[in-house]
């Protein structure tokens, strides 16, 4: 009987560890998306959250091969989350900016030092234990700035042409 024990519970700890490997092989990223009223690319307290916004989620391999792609829509709050199935360590993951749903605030800055991607690691091999992924916020740039955003830069130690005061 003692014996018997002692095997089946050897095999529930293996079998648990063994779907534990298998398991942990899900992700889930989460981020926000804004309308950049001050044009300023970053977050200020003149910003809005984007509800309806889409961004795509990518990863790619070296020789830039999608092996994953994934679309998700912001709430009410500008938040979205995508579940990403599989392990990913070898690829460059990255959301970026899909559809806005505001023709006020639907630009994507071209430069590509300001490239609009958030890249995200997707993998149990980088330390987090968690599965949760928090990407960094991504912002759609409004057409004309509001009338208040100079004195938030100015508040910030900012001149409008973005050289410090």
């Amino acid at each position: 009987m003692a014996k018997s024990t002692i095997i089946l519970i050897s095999t529930l700890c293996f079998l648990s560890f063994f779907g534990s490997v298998y398991c942990n092989d899900r992700f889930f990223v989460e981020g926000v998306v804004y309308c950049d009223t001050c044009r300023t690319q970053f977050i200020t307290k003149l910003t809005e959250f984007m509800e309806g916004a889409t961004v795509r989620m990518e990863c790619k391999e070296d020789n830039g091969t999608v092996t994953f792609s994934k679309e998700a829509v912001t709430d009410a709050s500008g938040t979205y989350r995508v579940e990403v199935d599989g392990d990913h360590e070898d690829e460059v993951c990255e959301i970026t900016l899909a559809k806005s749903p505001r023709k006020d605030c639907s630009e994507v800055d071209s430069d590509s030092h300001l490239e609009q991607a958030a890249r995200i690691s997707i993998t149990n091999n980088n330390g987090i234990v968690s599965p949760l992924r928090t990407a960094n916020p991504l912002g759609f740039l409004k057409k004309e700035r509001l009338p208040g955003c100079a004195d938030v830069l100015k508040d910030l130690g900012i001149n409008e042409d973005g050289s410090l005061i």
